[in-house]
């Protein structure tokens, strides 16, 4: 039996045998991977450190447990630090209101040195013109990364989204956007997303157990398979199934760290502890046996 489905197979068994059983040494690497690790970003050459700094747990109607425990200048300084230990990516959205945020921290940080994610909920031409002019102003750059067509669902999402796309294209030309995509959050969104050459970078849902995910897991490994192999980015997110699997956070991280088609991850850290504890825990995940 080839290795893949060996390994597929085992899993399975060991997940019905019992959850303590998780197979660490089917999934162990040969080299150890780190939180800063840079790392490219699918086709689109944009080098961006393997784990991201998350600012939207929990994140609804413009705030998240960032923005609300942490606040502009507790959040900020939480990026500065993760910039020093070499975390070097922003994730963020204008549903998490953290784009404030942001903006203080990249005032003591050089821009050219970062890579900032951010996500819209725009449809039309119009609004999508007026996204970009207002997220630059809040975030305090010229240009942005990584835009996302936030929480897509719908199989044709395309059709609904196409004039926003099309804002967001004419972008990239211009300069002021250096990449655009999508988060999904069905497996038929998903699924469109592999077959439409204009999302070049993708943020999935993607867990050991299956937790707040668009499929089970060898239906979703699947399809991002399938993308990968067409050159786009993929960015893994529910690592923890939104917190869900804090307890299993070692099998979570060297799940995510054994899945050749994921570029890089985004967890919501909400704390200096926190982070540290992370970039402690991914290179021993990467290797334990």
């Amino acid at each position: 039996m080839k290795r893949r489905k060996f390994i597929h197979y085992s899993l399975a068994a060991a997940g019905a045998a019992s959850l303590t059983k998780f197979p660490y040494h089917l999934l162990a690497g040969e080299k150890k991977k780190y939180a800063h690790d840079l790392v490219t970003l699918g086709d689109t050459g944009i080098k961006v450190s393997r784990l991201a700094m998350g600012t939207g747990t929990s994140g609804v109607g413009g705030s998240s447990n960032q923005t609300r425990k942490l606040g502009i200048r507790g959040l900020a300084d939480l990026l500065h630090y993760a910039y020093d230990n070499g975390i070097l990516f922003w994730d963020s959205a204008d549903q998490y209101g953290s784009h404030p945020h942001l903006k203080a921290a990249l005032k003591r940080l050089p821009r050219e040195k970062l890579v900032i994610l951010t996500k819209t909920h725009a449809t039309t031409e119009k609004q999508m013109k007026a996204d970009l002019d207002r997220f630059r102003q809040e975030i305090g750059t010229d240009y942005l990364d990584i835009i996302l067509l936030h929480n897509m669902q719908r199989k044709n999402w395309p059709e609904i989204k196409k004039p926003a796309m099309e804002v967001l294209g004419q972008a990239r030309e211009d300069g002021i956007v250096r990449t655009h995509g999508v988060s999904c959050h069905t497996l038929p969104a998903l699924k469109t997303a592999v077959e439409t050459d204009w999302v070049q970078v993708n943020l999935a849902r993607f867990n050991q157990a299956g937790v707040a995910m668009d499929a089970d897991v060898p239906t979703v490994k699947g399809v991002l398979q399938d993308m990968k192999a067409k050159g786009k980015g993929i960015i893994g997110m529910k690592i923890l199934g939104a917190g869900r699997l804090r307890n299993r956070v070692d099998e979570s991280l060297q799940f995510a760290l054994s899945q050749d088609f994921m570029d890089c991850f985004t967890i919501g850290q909400e704390s200096v502890e926190q982070m540290n504890d992370l970039a402690k825990r991914i290179p021993q995940a990467s290797v334990r046996g």
